[in-house]
């Protein structure tokens, strides 16, 4: 009889997920179901208030709807919970940088210096965290020095990561030579990192984003091929190849075919799947096509109704 009961409770935890979050949520938020993902990620904190693994996650879903407040909040709550978690910082100071970005400027000032508090914190507690130490490096270009900004700080950051991530560096050094305007040098080390990647495809969408701000339509789109036929790809290079060509003006038709292609196996948290039909939906609304950019903006709210801007998308279609 204790046997059997020890084992009742055993499922029963395993059904409603006492031991870590589900693999539904995971599913879910994977997948791009975002009313779903935010569901059974609100019932796992209610339940387990100390589930920081749930935190996180529910962070992340907010990030996705652009609830920056609610982003904050959460992320917030999974880096208290475990506070020698690197990648729990490291998010938390991009939901800061979100929220800083939406923000009026006497806010998003205040805002900065917690977003480099954390990147900090994530590579203090993890020395190997590339994204972590690639966000800083950033944050170190990007920001001005009375923020904890500095360019000799970035290209510090890039000689730490060559030793463990050789095109990781060259990305940083790419972008400082950007933001220099030596643009020579910027391509080639954008293209020194695709060849230390071994090929792979979020290397290639770096260069023809960088293509796409220094105005080399022609080139972007040549990057862009490159990084559909690489055999490195990511879940989300589909989307993130057509997101780039919309946001240059070109090749409406095929970023329209990457992301149907996409949507047929959405496989991405960070290219949900109601981000790819809103961005389907922009994409037919700017071929004139009104029946269907409604339709996909319709199947974006229907997978996450928070999101304001499908559903706004969606009046402006309608006439409402």
């Amino acid at each position: 009889m204790k046997k059997f009961l020890f084992i009742l409770v055993m499922c029963a935890g395993l059904a409603t997920g006492a031991f870590g979050v589900g693999a539904g949520a995971k599913e879910a938020l994977k997948a791009g179901r975002m009313d779903e993902a935010i569901r059974l990620l609100r019932a796992a904190t209610q339940e387990r208030a100390n589930d920081a693994e749930a935190w996180h996650l529910l962070s992340k879903a907010y990030l996705a709807l652009e609830r920056w407040d609610d982003a904050v909040k959460a992320a917030e709550k999974a880096s208290s919970l475990e506070p020698n978690n690197s990648d729990y910082h490291l998010w938390l100071g991009r939901a800061y940088g979100n929220k800083a970005e939406n923000s009026p400027f006497w806010t998003a000032w205040g805002m900065a210096k917690k977003v480099r508090q954390e990147f900090e914190k994530a590579v203090a507690i993890n020395a190997n965290n590339v994204d972590a130490r690639s966000d800083l490096a950033e944050f170190y270009v990007e920001a001005p020095s009375m923020l904890g900004g500095g360019k000799d700080k970035a290209a510090a950051e890039a000689d730490r990561l060559a030793a463990n991530d050789a095109d990781a560096a060259h990305w940083v050094r790419g972008y400082l030579a950007e933001k220099d305007k030596d643009y020579g040098t910027a391509e080639r080390e954008y293209l020194a990192a695709v060849q230390s990647s071994g090929n792979q495809a979020g290397r290639w969408l770096d260069v023809a984003s960088f293509y796409r701000r220094s105005g080399q339509k022609s080139k972007m789109e040549a990057a862009v091929n490159s990084a559909i036929a690489a055999e490195k790809k990511s879940d989300g290079t589909l989307y993130e190849a057509a997101s780039i060509l919309f946001r240059a003006g070109r090749n409406f038709t095929l970023a329209a075919k990457l992301l149907r292609n996409y949507l047929k196996n959405p496989a991405s948290d960070e290219a949900p799947a109601f981000k790819a039909h809103y961005l389907l939906g922009e994409i037919l609304e700017k071929q004139g096509d009104k029946l269907g950019a409604a339709a996909e903006y319709q199947s974006s709210v229907e997978l996450a109704h928070d999101f304001q801007g499908a559903q706004t998308a969606l009046k402006r279609v309608r006439g409402q």
